[in-house]
């Protein structure tokens, strides 16, 4: 029997397989068929393309051999989400567009997949009405997504056109050479200029919809690590005394990785209701600074925190693109009033 160590992680699996023994002479292509149940040939052949099947940590082609005690590592897009996707005319702000990808600037509110609670009106369904009757490389074009921003940040998002686009853009997410830069406003005053937090993110056990930050235990093996491995580096921008402005470059990419990581080092994002941020944690008692402090919630309603930078190598030139974002009126709003109170 193939010991299988399978590893999902935001959206990508990550597959580690050890060949029998016993195991023949046979193609890989037609090996992980037959031991990735659900997994097409169509999307095999695209990780093999992009580079993302690598046998004894070597990247292989399609009619590799497989051998006895081969270790196999396989890196796989998300599969698709078990329910039908309709078209809607959504207004999108798609800042760029070839052949095999598409650069949205996605609005503050607008949620990028359908889920539970959330079944139409989202980026995905506005994709598919963009991409109808349009080809990627011979084939119809469609939406494959490599990464998400949560519903009420704004800012940059990247999405495939087709599976093997898909395929090469989840490996540099995997690897971490996708460049991200966030701005955030954050709660409170910094000592330094800069700083890296490094903690492992978890489902709160009190709170699913939210994540916890879990200390990384040395000598347990990452598989058995409570949460996952994530990476914030920031540096202040701006100060206003009683919040900053920061940017943050991610170099792993959790669910609420930024929100949660920035609240574990007492910081919550302004106007951040999942993670305590939309409550006055730092300021005066006065009534005066209360009304201010309301009236920049209403002016920015939703977490303050936007991707504004993105870059990443094409899946077919090969070249470097990147890609930023200005603030959004919002966002910009609410800064302009605290460098106007704290000047």
């Amino acid at each position: 029997m193939d010991d299988l160590d399978l590893q999902t992680s935001e959206l990508y699996e990550h597959h580690r397989l050890t060949v029998d023994r016993g195991q023949e002479l046979l193609r890989i292509d037609k090996y992980l068929q037959m031991h990735l149940p659900g997994i097409s040939r169509n999307k095999i052949q695209a990780a093999t393309k992009a580079e993302c099947v690598k046998v004894n940590d070597r990247v292989v082609k399609a009619n590799y051999r497989v051998k006895p005690l081969d270790v196999i590592s396989v890196l796989l897009p998300e599969p698709p989400h078990e329910l039908e996707l309709l078209p809607e005319p959504i207004p999108l702000n798609i800042v760029y567009e070839d052949d095999d990808v598409i650069v949205v600037d996605k609005q503050a509110g607008l949620v990028v997949h359908p889920g539970v609670g959330n079944w139409s009106g989202t980026l995905v369904n506005g994709l598919l009405h963009h991409l109808q009757g349009t080809l990627s490389r011979g084939q119809q074009a469609a939406p494959y997504l490599v990464h998400r921003i949560d519903k009420d940040t704004s800012g940059l998002l990247l999405v495939a056109k087709n599976e093997e686009a898909q395929a090469f853009l989840a490996k540099q997410f995997f690897e971490h050479t996708i460049e991200r830069r966030y701005n955030a406003l954050v709660w409170g005053d910094f000592d330094d200029d800069s700083g890296t937090i490094v903690g492992n993110l978890g489902r709160s056990p009190q709170d699913r919809r939210i994540m916890c930050v879990y200390p990384h235990e040395d000598g347990i093996p990452d598989d058995q690590q409570r949460g996952k491995h994530a990476v914030t580096h920031w540096h202040v921008l701006q100060r206003y005394r009683y919040t900053t402005l920061i940017e943050c470059v991610l170099e792993t990419g959790r669910t609420h990785q930024i929100r949660a990581h920035m609240r574990h080092i007492g910081h919550p994002l302004f106007n951040d209701a999942a993670y305590g941020g939309d409550a006055i944690l730092k300021g005066t008692t006065f009534s005066t600074y209360r009304h201010f402090v309301e009236n920049c919630f209403a002016a920015c309603p939703r977490q303050a925190l936007h991707a504004r930078i993105l870059g990443f190598e094409h899946p077919a030139t090969h070249r470097h693109l990147h890609f930023e974002s200005p603030l959004p009126p919002d966002l910009q709003l609410c800064l302009d009033r605290w460098q106007s109170y704290t000047s």
